[in-house]
């Protein structure tokens, strides 16, 4: 059994469900979307996953299309604030790594463990 639970969305709406449906818990979010950055931040993050804290839920979430991601009213930059993806972020709280942070481990681990 996982001591962490993984749920995979896809736009807006449904990140919001899943953080709704999971309320209460330690959310750590990332943000992907179809370029090649994702596919190379991917295994970094994956690969600290072990780190996560026990009962915390990660949740994987494909932004859209490239279009959608370039409309800068688009809810995930309007709401959310997020600026570029990948981003990795601990739901609720500032902890945020964005883009090239994303492909270190070190960094990563860090946002897993500290609180």
């Amino acid at each position: 059994m996982s001591l962490y639970e993984e749920v995979k969305v896809h736009g807006y709406a449904e990140f919001c469900k899943a953080v709704s449906d999971r309320k209460g818990k330690d959310i750590f979010a990332y943000f992907s979307g179809n370029v090649i950055k994702m596919t190379t931040s991917e295994p970094t993050v994956r690969g600290e996953i072990s780190h996560l804290p026990e009962g915390s839920v990660f949740i994987y979430c494909q932004v859209g299309q490239r279009d959608y991601w370039k409309n800068p009213n688009n809810d995930f930059k309007k709401t959310l604030k997020l600026s570029g993806v990948p981003t990795l972020l601990r739901y609720g709280t500032p902890q945020k790594l964005v883009e090239e942070e994303c492909f270190k481990a070190n960094l990563v681990r860090m946002m897993f463990t500290e609180d």
